[in-house]
């Protein structure tokens, strides 16, 4: 008894694998336009009530800090080096997690090393 193969399979190998690879090209493309796209993207995020904010860009680039002045206390450097780190933090978190998303939409959840 011969095994019959679903209509679609079968003698047209080599265009499933052509068609396999445009598919794949495809993804590519569009996850590294997606991926230039993100990289211009600026993800800001605040700590201790807004008394310090940073900003840093998709490519996890801290390009921004500000910082009330009432939060300045020279006695008090530490706290203030605190508030900037979970800031930055916090931001490059929002900005990694956008781009865990957006790359994860292209490619239907397949994950594919190298890829991003």
């Amino acid at each position: 008894m011969k095994a019959r193969l679903p209509k679609g399979y079968g003698s047209g190998g080599s265009n499933n694998i052509q068609q396999l690879a445009r598919q794949a090209q495809k993804i590519q493309e569009d996850m590294e336009a997606a991926n230039a796209e993100l990289d211009t993207k600026e993800y800001e995020a605040a700590a201790g009530g807004g008394a310090v904010k940073v900003t840093v860009t998709g490519k996890m680039e801290l390009t921004k800090v500000e910082i009330q002045p009432e939060v300045v206390d020279p006695e008090d450097v530490e706290m203030l080096s605190d508030l900037i780190m979970a800031a930055a933090n916090e931001a490059i978190r929002a900005a990694q997690k956008e781009k865990e998303e957006t790359m994860e939409s292209i490619s239907g959840g397949l994950n594919i090393p190298g890829m991003f």
